[in-house]
């Protein structure tokens, strides 16, 4: 007799996913997350989190994170998230992330840990050095995804691992404690064009908020002036723009800002490539600054308007965690009664 395959997940469909509130956020953040958090607001329940537990990992100054957490939700407003449509919250709020995440320390395992590539890409020759947290980063992402019981989470290419191991920490508690179906497995939502962008002087690098050097990246908060000046001084090279995308090859800098160009104006490399083919930078380079600064100009000024009324912003917060905590905390009172813990 063939054995049947355990209930699939029955539950709503629903998407978690969050942003730390370290350094400022940039272009990269805009096009490989928070287009896509806006753009799903349409299809599933929504639920977006600044996610401040996993920003002590990296040390930040203690008396600049509130106010960077609050950036961060001033952002998801800003590029278009709804907080009447979706939630938006901060997860120290909500205490239960940190409860589920020691239960699924119990459940995961330490060669699946020490599989994972993020950490071994941060902490190189140094692993002593790093910090517990650091390591266990993933789990804790684990408990942020399944505390919902989120059945989708947007990710890029550096995740995917992490989100690997959310579904097999998931299907072993389901089986531990006889509970088959509790959680679901949850599946990538692949972040297509605009996920990947890359630094603006280094074409094989990740545009990222930890590059010393501000010329790499567009922030969000960039004046029309700086970001004229970014992509003025971007790498390129002497041949002009090539009229196809195998054209692009061997040229990561110049498909990189192809990529952008493609991404911000919602349409394909081959139709920019179309417009812009046989032309050199002289001419690409200001239409792609005048499109940067004309999509990014509103979500700034929008950024600047929340963050000076910050107890608007913190009452959004408040709000957030209240509609957060009525999902998690009966998950988390199951789990409880699951594991066996004494009630009173």
């Amino acid at each position: 007799m063939i054995d049947a395959p355990p209930p699939a997940y029955a539950g709503p469909q629903r998407v978690f996913s969050g942003m730390q509130p370290t350094n400022g956020l940039h272009l990269g953040n805009y096009l490989g997350a928070l287009q896509k958090f806006v753009a799903l607001q349409t299809k599933y329940e929504c639920i977006y989190c600044v996610v401040d537990l996993h920003a002590i990992t990296a040390g930040p100054d203690p008396n600049e994170l509130a106010a960077k957490t609050r950036e961060v939700a001033a952002a998801y407003i800003a590029a278009g998230v709804d907080p009447a449509r979706s939630i938006i919250f901060v997860q120290s709020a909500v205490r239960e992330h940190s409860e589920l995440a020691w239960v699924f320390n119990c459940i995961a395992r330490m060669g699946w840990l020490e599989r994972m590539t993020q950490f071994k890409d941060k902490a190189g020759k140094h692993t002593e050095r790093m910090s517990v947290g650091l390591f266990d980063y993933p789990v804790l992402q684990a408990a942020d995804i399944l505390l919902y019981k989120a059945t989708h989470v947007p990710v890029g290419e550096d995740q995917k691992q992490h989100l690997e191991l959310s579904r097999d920490i998931a299907q072993k508690f389901n089986n531990d404690y006889q509970a088959p179906g509790f959680f679901p497995l949850p599946e990538p939502l692949i972040q297509g064009p605009g996920a990947r962008i890359m630094s603006l002087r280094e074409g094989a690098k990740k545009m990222s908020k930890s590059d010393p050097s501000d010329m790499t990246r567009i922030n969000l908060t960039d004046d029309t002036d700086a970001i004229m000046n970014k992509i003025k001084k971007a790498t390129t090279d002497p041949l002009p723009l090539p009229e196809s995308q195998e054209g692009l090859a061997g040229r990561a800098e110049v498909e990189n800002l192809v990529g952008i160009y493609a991404a911000m104006s919602e349409r394909s490399i081959d139709a920019v490539l179309r417009e812009f083919g046989g032309k050199g930078f002289g001419v690409f380079k200001p239409a792609l600054a005048e499109l940067l600064a004309a999509k990014l100009a509103p979500i700034a000024a929008e950024m600047r308007r929340l963050n000076a009324d910050p107890g608007a912003l913190d009452a959004i917060l408040r709000d957030g965690a209240e509609r957060a905590r009525a999902i998690a905390a009966p998950i988390m009172a199951e789990v409880r009664g699951r594991v066996g813990f004494w009630e009173a």
